[in-house]
């Protein structure tokens, strides 16, 4: 049973698993000899993302969720410079990464608006977890 505190429930852990879904749908056109290094190092930080979230948002501490976005958004920014080096490699075309590209944008948007929301609140003891940045 999912209450107003599950983060399963928020827009940014859902759009957060799409990515997951989508970098390792592209990692498989990645030649094997990246196997062990680029495609690792991506699935580390992609996964991170939704994991962070997860357990930031876990937190009772204002403080302590901050830390958690803000490593969230640190992993997704990994991701994205990743993504891009593959691409200048040739390991995936533009055309691939114009959906991944804009899901980054749109997961790092919900979690610089949660951050933020969370860092001028006046009185976080009073802040549900919601959907809305």
């Amino acid at each position: 049973m999912a209450t107003k505190y599950d983060y399963k429930q928020l827009d940014v852990y859902i759009e957060s698993k799409k990515l997951v879904k989508m970098v390792y749908e592209l990692l498989r056109k990645f030649p094997k000899e990246e196997q062990y290094a680029l495609c690792d190092q991506l699935r580390r930080a992609v996964i991170s993302v939704p994991s962070n979230i997860a357990e930031g948002l876990g937190r009772y501490s204002i403080k302590e969720q901050v830390h958690f976005l803000e490593i969230a958004y640190g992993s997704l920014r990994e991701v994205d410079c990743q993504m891009d080096i593959a691409s200048d490699l040739g390991y995936v075309t533009n055309m691939e990464t114009a959906e991944l590209f804009e899901e980054i944008n749109k997961v790092g948007a919900i979690l610089a608006g949660m951050r933020n929301k969370r860092v001028n609140t006046p009185n976080p003891n009073s802040l549900p977890l919601t959907t809305n940045p």
